[in-house]
C-alpha cells in the first residue's frame, strides 16, 4: 500500500516508539505466545516506513500490537488492539468517493483515506474476528471494515463491533459518520 506521506522518524522518535510497542508486546503475550520482541525489534528497525506507519497508528490511538505472522511471507501483522475504536480516527465516512460525495456536513476525513495516508489496511471481517479472540474490542464503538466491492458499489460499507457476548458485522451507507466508528487497522513487517 503506497503512503501518501512518506514521512521517517527521528532516531529518538524511533526510540521511544520502540519502546512503547515492547512494553505493550510483553504486557499482552496471550496474543503472540510463540513470538520474541527481539525479532519483532529487528524487523521494524530492518523497514523505518512501517515504523512510520506504526507511529501513525499510535498517534491516533490505535494500540497497535503484534498479532499474526505470515509464514510465507515472513512478516508479523499488527493490529490496533485498543479497547475501542481509536479516538483519533473516528466521525469520517466510509471512503474519499463517500467524502466527496456529501453536499453537507462533510466529516474531516474517510477510513479508507487515512488508512491510505498512514500505509496501512482497514482489518477485513476475518481480521476483525480473529482480533476479537483476543479480548473483546469495540464494547461502546464500532470500526468500519474492509468492504466487499459489491457491497461498495451499492453504496454500503460495513463495520463491526461486540455486544452480547458476539462480534456483530453490520452494514451503512458509505457518506454516514458517527461519533462512536473510527477504524481499525493493520500492517504487516
Amino acid at each position: 500500500m503506497a503512503m501518501k506521506n512518506s514521512a521517517k522518524l527521528s532516531a529518538d522518535q524511533c526510540e521511544v516508539l520502540l519502546s512503547v510497542l515492547q512494553e505493550r508486546f510483553e504486557k499482552n503475550m496471550n496474543r503472540h505466545k510463540n513470538f520474541e520482541w527481539v525479532k519483532v525489534q529487528e524487523k521494524l528497525e530492518a523497514n523505518p516506513e512501517r515504523l512510520w506507519s506504526l507511529s501513525e497508528m499510535e498517534r491516533t490511538g490505535g494500540e497497535p500490537d503484534v498479532i499474526n505472522f505470515d509464514e510465507k511471507t515472513g512478516e508479523y501483522i499488527f493490529y490496533d488492539c485498543s479497547a475501542e475504536s481509536p479516538k483519533g480516527r473516528r466521525s469520517i465516512c466510509y471512503d474519499p468517493e463517500a467524502l466527496e460525495s456529501r453536499k453537507a456536513n462533510k466529516p474531516k476525513n474517510s477510513a479508507v483515506g487515512m488508512a491510505s495516508e498512514f500505509g496501512v489496511e482497514l482489518l477485513s471481517e476475518e481480521q476483525y474476528r480473529e482480533l476479537q479472540k483476543h479480548g473483546n474490542f469495540d464494547t461502546k464503538t464500532s470500526s468500519w471494515l474492509q468492504t466487499p466491492p459489491d457491497i461498495r458499489k451499492s453504496g454500503g460499507a460495513i463495520f463491526g463491533d461486540w455486544r452480547y457476548g458476539h462480534v456483530f458485522i453490520y452494514h451503512n451507507g458509505t457518506e454516514s459518520y458517527y461519533a462512536a466508528r473510527g477504524f481499525r487497522a493493520s500492517l504487516r513487517v
